[in-house]
C-alpha cells in the first residue's frame, strides 16, 4: 500500500446522532473523497449517548488514501448551560440582567464532562471557567 499522507483537517459541529450526507457533512467530506456513510454511521454511534441535536464539535483528519480519523469534543459550555438552566435565551446585557439560575451542582457535573477536553486544567479550573461563562450569559449561580 501507499504511504498515508496528511490531506487536511475538517472542523465541523454536527448534531449528536444526526450526521448525514447532507451539508455541512457531505460537501466537507466529499471534497476530500472520504467515505461519508462510514463517518456518519461511526459518528452517530459514538454520539448517541448525548441528547438528540446536541451540537458536537468534531475534528476530522483526512489522509491522501481517503481514510480518515476523527475526534469528537464535548458540547460547548453555553449549550450545556442552556440545557441545565432551561433558559432559552441568554442575557443581552450580562451583569445587568439575570435570565435564570444554575446550581453549583449542575456546574460541577458539566465540569466532569468538559474535563475530557481540557487535559491540562484541574476540575476546579473547569468549574471556575463554567461559572465565569454562566455569569457572562446572565445566569445566577446558586447553591
Amino acid at each position: 500500500g501507499g504511504e498515508r499522507l496528511y490531506a487536511g483537517l475538517i472542523r465541523l459541529t454536527v448534531p449528536a446522532g444526526k450526521a448525514a450526507p447532507a451539508p455541512p457533512v457531505g460537501p466537507a467530506l466529499g471534497q476530500k473523497g472520504l467515505n461519508l456513510m462510514e463517518f456518519c454511521k461511526s459518528f452517530n454511534d459514538k454520539t448517541k449517548v448525548y441528547k438528540d441535536d446536541t451540537p458536537i464539535p468534531v475534528t476530522i483528519t483526512a489522509y491522501s488514501d481517503r481514510t480518515f480519523e476523527y475526534k469528537t469534543k464535548t458540547p460547548n459550555v453555553q449549550h450545556m448551560l442552556k440545557l441545565a438552566s432551561g433558559v432559552k435565551k441568554f442575557a443581552k446585557q450580562p451583569g445587568k440582567e439575570v435570565v435564570g439560575e444554575i446550581s453549583v451542582r449542575a456546574i460541577y457535573e458539566m465540569a466532569l464532562v468538559k474535563k475530557a477536553d481540557m487535559l491540562n486544567v484541574s476540575l476546579e479550573g473547569c468549574v471556575s471557567q463554567i461559572i465565569a461563562t454562566a455569569k457572562a450569559v446572565g445566569l445566577k449561580v446558586v447553591r
